[in-house]
C-alpha cells in the first residue's frame, strides 16, 4: 500500500480479517488489484482483423501474466525513462508494469535490489499492463495517453498555447490510476543546437565477447548488470566529442541518444550501466521484442533505420555523429542513411572488434559498396576515409577503442 503526495491512500488490495467461532483470527487472501485500461484502445486492438496468430498468442500471454499479478496483490507501477523533444513537443518513454512495492520506488528499482545485483531475467518478470491509462504533465499541461499492448508508452505530445520549453534537461510527471506518481527527465534539443551523437550500445560502448546468436539472450536474461564491461576509452572519447560539438553552457550542450536493438525491459539496467561508467547522459531508443503483423520478432535493423529517419525529420538542423561497430549491420545502415540524408550526418565512427570478438560475432560486417565509400585494405584493416554524397564529405573513422578513435577525430578537427 502506498500514499500520494497529499497523504491519500492509493487503491490497492487489503487482506480481509475475519474472526472464527473459536475466537481466532483468519486473514483471507487480498482482493485483486484494480487496473485501469483505455477501453477504446482495447476495443480497437482486439477488433483489428489484421491481428495474426503470434500477436494473439502474445496478447493472451500478457493477459495471463496480468491476471496472476493482480491476484498476487502486486501494484501498478510506472517506470521512469528518459525522453527527448524540442521546445514545442516532447517524446515520452515509459513502461507500465505490475510489481511489488518492495522492488520499485518512484518508478526506479530500489537501491538495495541494485546493490545485490540485478540479473537480466528479473527485468522480464514484471507483468506489463496493456493499454494502461497514463496522465502526462509537461510544464503544467496535462495529456491523456495509453500504453501499447505491451505496456510501453512511446508518445509525442504537442505543447498547447504557444508554450515553449527551454533547452536542456527538463522534468515531466507521469501518473497511472493506482500507481505512485513519478517524474522523468526529457532532453530538450533547442533550435540552436546543430550537432549531436547517436550511439549504438552492444560491442560499441560495452564489450560483449559473445556469439552473436546468443548475445541478446545473454545480455537480457543472464548477465548481472555489474558484470558488463565498458569499452576502453569510449566514455572519455564521447565526452570530448560532445564538449567539442557544444556551444557555450550545458543548456546548449550537444545531445546524445543511444540507439539499440535491446528490449525496453532492460532500459533502466542500461541507464545505470551508462551512468556508472561515466558515459554521457542521454535517452535510450530501444524496441519491443514482440511479434509484428508479418513476423514473429521485430527486425533490429528496421528499428534502427526507422529511428534514424525519424530523428532526421524531427531535427533537420542537427548534424549527427553516428557511432557503431563492425560486428553487426551498423556500417550498412549508417552508409545508407548518409546517402539518403547527407545533410544530417557529420561523421561516422565505427569501433573495430578485436579478432576474438569478430570470430564470436560471426565475422565483421560487410563494407557498404559504391564509389562513394572507402574500401578495406589488403590486411583487412579499415583506413580512415570519406564518404562522398554530392557536395557532402562525411568522414568515416575506425578504431578498436576510444583512444585510437580520438586521435583520428583530432586529425579531422572534430575534437
Amino acid at each position: 500500500m502506498s500514499t500520494d503526495h497529499d497523504g491519500v491512500v492509493a487503491a490497492g488490495p487489503l487482506p480481509r480479517v475475519t474472526f472464527t467461532s473459536m475466537g481466532g483470527v483468519r486473514t483471507d487472501k487480498p482482493q485483486p488489484t484494480e487496473v485501469h485500461q483505455d477501453l477504446s484502445a482495447v476495443r480497437a486492438h482486439y477488433s483489428n482483423a489484421e491481428r495474426n496468430r503470434p500477436t494473439k498468442a502474445e496478447d493472451r500471454w500478457h493477459q495471463l501474466r496480468l491476471n496472476l499479478a493482480r491476484r498476487r496483490g502486486q501494484h501498478v507501477t510506472v517506470l521512469s525513462l528518459a525522453g527527448y523533444g524540442s521546445p514545442r513537443w516532447v517524446r515520452i518513454f515509459s513502461r507500465v508494469v505490475m510489481a511489488p512495492d518492495s522492488h520499485f520506488e518512484a518508478g526506479r528499482r530500489v537501491a538495495k535490489v541494485i546493490a545485490d545485483g540485478v540479473r537480466g531475467w528479473r527485468n522480464f518478470v514484471s507483468a506489463p499492463v496493456p493499454f494502461a491509462q497514463v496522465t502526462i504533465e509537461v510544464a503544467g499541461q496535462q495529456f491523456q495517453v495509453a500504453a501499447d499492448r505491451g505496456g510501453i508508452v512511446d508518445e509525442v505530445v504537442e505543447l498547447r498555447g504557444g508554450l515553449r520549453l527551454p533547452s536542456g534537461w527538463q522534468q515531466i510527471r507521469l501518473e497511472a490510476p493506482g500507481a505512485e506518481p513519478i517524474t522523468a527527465e526529457v532532453q530538450i534539443i533547442g533550435d540552436e543546437v546543430t550537432s549531436g551523437v547517436i550511439c549504438d550500445i552492444d560491442d560499441t560502448v560495452v564489450v560483449t565477447k559473445l556469439p552473436r546468436p546468443f548475445l541478446a539472450a545473454w545480455n537480457s536474461f543472464v548477465l548481472d548488470e555489474h558484470a558488463r564491461t565498458p569499452t576502453p576509452g569510449m566514455a572519455v572519447m564521447m565526452e570530448r566529442l560532445l564538449s567539442a560539438s557544444s556551444s557555450g553552457s550545458d543548456q546548449h550542450r550537444a545531445p546524445v541518444l543511444y540507439l539499440s536493438t535491446g528490449a525496453w525491459n532492460v532500459a533502466q539496467t542500461l541507464t545505470r550501466f551508462l551512468t556508472r561508467n561515466l558515459y554521457p547522459q542521454g535517452p535510450l531508443l530501444l524496441t519491443d521484442w514482440g511479434p509484428t503483423e508479418d513476423r514473429w520478432f521485430r527486425s533490429g535493423q528496421q528499428h534502427k533505420v526507422e529511428q534514424l529517419t525519424q530523428l532526421a525529420q524531427e531535427f533537420p538542423q542537427v548534424r549527427w555523429t553516428l557511432i557503431g561497430d563492425d560486428g553487426q549491420h551498423d556500417p550498412m545502415i549508417y552508409a545508407d542513411f548518409a546517402r539518403k540524408n547527407p545533410q544530417s550526418v557529420r561523421a561516422v565512427i565505427i569501433r573495430e572488434l578485436t579478432y576474438s570478438e569478430a570470430v564470436l560475432a560471426g565475422g565483421r560486417a560487410e563494407q557498404p559498396e559504391g564509389e562513394e565509400l572507402l574500401k578495406v585494405t589488403e590486411t583487412g584493416e579499415h583506413p580512415t576515409g570519406v564518404q562522398k554524397v554530392g557536395k557532402h564529405r562525411i568522414p568515416w573513422i575506425y578504431g578498436p577503442d576510444g583512444k585510437d578513435i580520438s586521435e583520428s577525430l583530432a586529425a579531422y578537427g572534430l575534437l
